[in-house]
């Protein structure tokens, strides 16, 4: 199929979305869409997939000029998208799932579902996914969610696969598979548009490359093209790709975390509640953090860095040890006794725990503060003084919005993170918290966040860093703690060699063993 957008403009009020994007998709080719967070790819998608009218332009399919006024007239002319967040039903099998709307039922209406398990099978076994179709999706990993939602499409005969952030949510062997089976679609003659603001990956798996800046298209490469190159297109200057500062010197303790224990039989924020003979997700945990200083936590996902961000913050009880900022006890203190006593937090989870996507983004700056001078005067709102306020916020921080009233969720990922940033980098700060702080973000809004982290470290404040990207770890970090199966397995300088910390984040440890004692969970649940 080969697949054209001519002119193709989008307006959402005064906001130009798309401004008269033009690009073409021939037959077996991996076409990335590059840009920042709010630049238009998916905008762009949504308009191709029928989720939206286009106000000027034109598709055109072999040729023909084609009219979508739904998905199900872009999946009935071969489009098939992934979206970066799933359309699956979780309870559903992937059987279910993937033939949803388009059931094969046998004579009398009832659903042959053994025909269904076999073209899922054989669909699944010819890219090379393996997708069992009687396995319930909720218990899937997430990559194998996201086969599920590839499948679903094949199913429907696309020809063009649209691919929205197809990495997001996936570990760095979660992507390499994605590649293969996206090598072996483009190998049968499927189209892929792959949607992406990280330039390794387009540098890696694109045929041709078009990068897209506020609505525009700006440029169109051929890999292999430098990031420098990609990364100046994307942003409309040139980018920092690697982070500068001085070297750390490190004043007082700031926070000191000792013995800490958080019991598997609580659930955390996002997780499920676990029996009670499962190990502690957080398990004799200890470390410091200095005024002026950088730790950087590493370690693969799912080691506890959830869990130990939230108890910090007191969203979690622990069951054993202390936590101290300053030489006080906060171990057992409120979330809110914890920001007062000066700790900024950056949730790992934007949209779910940095921001009520509902309130208005002025509304959001001021979460923390709200209920104090200068922005309340009693039970009062003092509305001009969070408006002012808003207004400041969004010019130093640089957030794109239409204005301050707009609500936080209408927001791109990466202005949504500067919005957290905006309200939690302020006066008083003693102790930054930030977990995976430029997950999902473009190579401008990372430079923009490791900015002012170092600047928070340079002005005095101690910051703790969680992150599963080792480049962010290597870039901030002046000292990096490797955390394996809830402890610490090991300090390392920032030099240290990847090879040495990948030992580490394996279950290697020259440090004592700092296990609590074995009743300390059991205690708690008794109490």
């Amino acid at each position: 199929m080969q697949l054209e957008l001519q002119g193709i403009t989008k307006r959402f009020g005064s906001l130009v979305a798309n401004d008269g994007i033009s690009l073409s998709v021939t037959p077996g080719q991996v076409h990335a869409l590059l840009g920042e967070n709010g630049a238009g790819k998916t905008t762009l998608m949504n308009v191709l997939y029928g989720l939206l009218q286009p106000d000027e332009g034109e598709i055109h399919i072999d040729g023909k000029a084609a009219s979508f006024h739904s998905p199900k007239d872009a999946i009935g002319a071969g489009i098939g998208m992934v979206h970066q967040h799933f359309m699956l039903v979780p309870p559903f099998t992937v059987a279910e799932n993937v033939t949803l709307g388009i059931e094969q039922v046998r004579p009398g209406g009832l659903l042959d579902a053994g025909r269904t398990r076999r073209e899922v099978r054989d669909l699944s076994h010819r890219y090379g996914m393996d997708v069992e179709p009687d396995a319930i999706v909720e218990d899937l990993p997430v990559g194998i969610q996201q086969r599920v939602e590839i499948v679903k499409a094949l199913v429907r005969n696309a020809s063009v696969l649209v691919l929205d952030e197809p990495t997001a949510v996936l570990t760095p062997g979660e992507t390499q598979e994605l590649f293969r089976i996206i090598r072996q679609l483009r190998a049968g003659g499927t189209s892929i548009i792959f949607i992406s603001h990280k330039l390794k990956e387009v540098q890696e798996i694109a045929d041709t490359i078009t990068v897209l800046r506020r609505g525009k298209v700006v440029g169109e490469r051929k890999p292999p093209a430098t990031e420098a190159d990609l990364a100046a297109l994307m942003v409309g200057r040139d980018v920092q790709l690697r982070v500068t500062k001085a070297p750390a010197t490190p004043g007082d303790l700031v926070l000191s975390v000792d013995s800490l224990v958080v019991p598997a039989a609580v659930s955390s924020v996002h997780g499920t509640p676990a029996t009670a003979s499962t190990q502690a997700p957080v398990n004799g945990l200890s470390f410091d953090v200095r005024a002026g200083e950088i730790l950087g936590i590493a370690g693969v996902q799912g080691n506890g860095q959830t869990e130990l961000c939230e108890a910090l913050m007191g969203l979690l009880p622990v069951a054993a040890g202390s936590v101290s900022l300053n030489g006080k006890d906060l171990t057992n203190a409120t979330p809110r006794a914890r920001l007062d006593a000066g700790i900024a937090y950056v949730p790992e989870d934007r949209r779910e725990d940095g921001l009520v996507g509902s309130f208005s983004v002025a509304e959001n700056l001021v979460l923390n503060s709200y209920d104090r001078k200068p922005f309340a005067r009693g039970i009062t709102l003092n509305l001009s003084t969070i408006a002012a306020n808003a207004m400041a916020r969004i010019k130093e921080f640089d957030v794109r919005t239409e204005s301050p009233a707009a609500p936080a969720g209408s927001l791109s990922g990466g202005n949504q993170q500067k919005v957290i940033l905006a309200r939690e980098l302020g006066e008083g700060t003693k102790l930054l918290i930030a977990s995976q702080p430029t997950r999902g973000l473009d190579v401008g809004s990372i430079e923009f966040v490791h900015k002012r982290i170092v600047e928070q470290r340079d002005q005095g404040v101690a910051v703790l860093i969680v992150s599963s990207e080792l480049d962010e770890i290597y870039a901030l970090a002046d000292r990096i703690a490797v955390i394996y199966e809830g402890k610490i397995t090991g300090f390392r300088p920032p030099d240290v060699d990847a090879a040495e910390l990948g030992r580490l984040m394996a279950g290697g440890t020259d440090l004592p063993n700092t296990s609590p004692p074995e009743d300390a969970v059991s205690e708690w649940e008794a109490q």
